[in-house]
């Protein structure tokens, strides 16, 4: 029998109840008649649920995958059925990749149309089969066809969400269910997740074992990767990497992770990554790996000795999915275990042992002669191989410091982003879309901590920076937000500026404005020779001369402010006054379309042969056993990347 006590709520009022419960601040999404219901529900919790109309499906997804990157808190974002459902798809799979969490809605046809052929009913398989499309992109997708479903559906779906390894979980909603009434409560998420820890920790004993490889090491290598985590994980890998003097790397994903300025940081890896990074990562005898999957551009496809030498270096893989470690390297000790925890375990073992850290020594003291305790009878090693990165670490700044002060125009790309880095406040956050432009920022960016740098790496989905620049605006409205984009990811989804003007959120798109889509272009001629760049640089038909809109104008006829940057010496101040204006701005700016990256690792696509590194190589034989190729041609850097 029914609880009479228990109010009766329509389908859509139970979703928004439970979205209030959980604190959700913002839906974002847009109409269609598949989610009038929800609507209609959202607009009767607007005093705690603001809701945010987009221009197109999949900027809803990529905002609501940015302000959980940055405030680790899932936002809804809902479509209607058929097309509409269908463009999100793509920002899905971007948060799936990068494990970031949000909750996607999406309205179908009615339960007493199914397998009728109704208007946009993806049905010829199975009847209104939208999860099916979905599934491939999501942690979970779930499918109410009665309103009393949805309190445990909903609850499911957030402790899908944001348990292990998060991601986007889909809930799917008829139309007539969103209408349906059903005497059902929805759940108290302090009652059924309050007393739940997701922190996993590693045994006692496997800890000993890391602890011993540690020891054992005279030339190890921490591998700090995105699902380290937060804040606290950052602070306390730069501890564990100061105590124990041990220098570290990071994923391309991860790099905000570093600590600024730290004499232990050696960058990043990979294709993209920087020279001392790579050169330590595969001299490494023994290797941390905490939060990384290893991924075939952030190890340089996982030729042996470019990126990494694993055999013959032991690697110490951590990370909360198991189905991760040991998939791409062998591991001597894998860890299914959540990686920040596993670092605080890492502490605590290495202070129990009478390292300084026990001691509280402060974590930016001189790693080389506070961490003599810890090096296990290794002290020459040890400095020797600190003094090496070292040196590897000045001799790539001598190679790429003039780009950043270059005069010349086209403006170079190091020179654009340095002209960013000192125009954006140290507490900015800057979103990179992707494209030949995040190359460059993934080498040459200098975050300034956690959740300062955000990309779509896995999935690498264009429009990410463009749209999630409003996430990250809405998650930190304090903090002043910058996303680079290519001029081909900002064509695909431009209404982005016109829901800033609409919604009053400041933030600056700098437009790197190279005429095509350059990163593939650059593929095109290095592996196959240069055949007119076919549908890779934007051109008139017509007269066959080079196509560029003007970026600008689009911004101020949508309300926005528009600046144009053509020479290095005004660029500066032209990003100084899009940030200082206080309002929505682009920033169309000419950049060299033909400067080749430095590349210090590799990248294959096979059956086509790897191009060898631009910098750096064949350098020395890489201690140990590493394997260290022979010369080579490189084709343009910047075909390490996939759009």
């Amino acid at each position: 029998m029914r609880n009479p006590e228990v109010a009766e709520l329509n389908g859509a009022e139970i979703i928004t109840e439970h979205l209030a419960r959980e604190k959700v601040p913002y839906a974002v999404g847009l109409c269609g008649h598949g989610d009038l219901g929800l609507l209609d529900a959202l607009a009767a919790r607007s005093d705690e649920i603001q809701t945010i109309s987009v221009h197109h499906e999949s900027v809803a997804g990529f905002i609501a995958d940015a302000y959980y990157r940055v405030r680790r808190q899932p936002l809804a974002a809902f479509t209607s059925c058929g097309p509409g459902a269908a463009n999100l798809l793509v920002a899905l799979g971007s948060a799936l990749m990068d494990s970031s969490a949000l909750l996607a809605i999406t309205g179908n046809v009615p339960t007493t149309q199914f397998n009728r052929s109704p208007f946009q009913e993806l049905g010829y398989h199975y009847q209104a089969d939208f999860p099916s499309a979905a599934r491939h992109y999501v942690k979970r997708s779930f499918q109410a066809t009665r309103a009393a479903q949805l309190p445990l559906v909903m609850r499911q779906a957030f402790a899908t969400m944001t348990g292990g390894r998060p991601g986007p979980v889909h809930v799917d909603v008829p139309l007539d269910v969103f209408a349906e009434d059903a005497a059902a409560e929805p759940a108290d998420p302090g009652l059924w997740r309050g007393g739940v820890s997701g922190r996993t920790a590693a045994a006692a004993d496997e800890i000993d074992v890391a602890v011993d490889l540690l020891l054992s090491a005279r030339r190890p290598v921490i591998v700090a990767g995105h699902g380290l985590g937060s804040g606290d994980a950052a602070r306390n890998l730069l501890e564990l990497a100061t105590a124990a003097g041990i220098p570290f790397v990071t994923s391309p994903l991860g790099k905000d992770l570093a600590a600024p300025g730290s004499p232990l940081y050696a960058g990043v890896t990979g294709r993209n990554g920087t020279y001392p990074a790579n050169r330590a990562a595969r001299g490494a005898d023994v290797i941390l790996a905490l939060g990384t999957i290893f991924d075939d551009r952030s190890t340089s496809s996982w030729l042996p000795g470019y990126t990494y030498a694993i055999p013959p270096a032991r690697l110490v893989h951590v990370d909360a999915d198991p189905a991760v470690i040991g998939r791409n390297y062998p591991a001597a000790l894998g860890v299914a275990a959540s990686p920040a925890e596993v670092l605080r375990q890492l502490i605590a073992a290495l202070a129990a042992r009478g390292t300084r850290a026990a001691r509280g020594q402060d974590a930016g003291h001189d790693a080389g002669k506070d961490a003599s305790e810890y090096m296990g009878g290794h002290e020459a090693d040890r400095r020797r191989w600190l003094a090496e990165i070292d040196g590897w670490r000045a001799e790539w700044e001598r190679h790429i410091a003039p780009g950043r002060s270059s005069a010349a125009v086209p403006i170079g790309p190091a020179r654009v982003l340095a002209a960013l880095r000192a125009a954006l406040p140290a507490d900015g956050i800057l979103l990179s879309d992707v494209g030949a432009h995040h190359n460059w920022v993934v080498q040459e960016w200098q975050p300034s901590g956690p959740g300062s740098l955000l990309q779509s790496w896995g999935f690498a989905a264009m429009g990410f920076g463009v749209a999630g620049a409003l996430g990250a605006r809405l998650a930190a409205p304090e903090r002043p937000v910058a996303a680079v984009v290519g001029d081909g990811g900002f064509l695909m989804l431009p209404s982005v500026i016109a829901t800033a003007v609409e919604y009053d959120l400041p933030a600056v798109w700098l437009v790197w404005n190279n005429g095509g889509f350059i990163s593939i272009r650059d593929q095109q001629r290095g592996y196959f020779g240069t055949k007119g760049d076919l549908a890779t640089t934007f051109r008139s038909e017509k007269t066959g001369k080079p196509y560029t809109a003007d970026y600008a104008a689009m911004a101020r006829a949508m309300g926005a402010e528009g600046f144009r940057a053509e020479d290095p010496g005004s660029l500066g101040d032209v990003l100084t006054a899009a940030l200082e204006s206080g309002r929505p701005a682009v920033v169309d700016v000419a950049v060299d379309a033909d400067a080749a990256q430095p590349a210090v690792g590799s990248w294959e696509l096979p059956p086509l042969p790897h191009p060898e590194p631009s910098f750096g190589w064949p350098d020395h034989e890489p201690p140990g056993d590493g394997v260290a190729p022979g010369d080579g041609a490189s084709p343009p850097s910047s075909a390490a990347e996939g759009e």
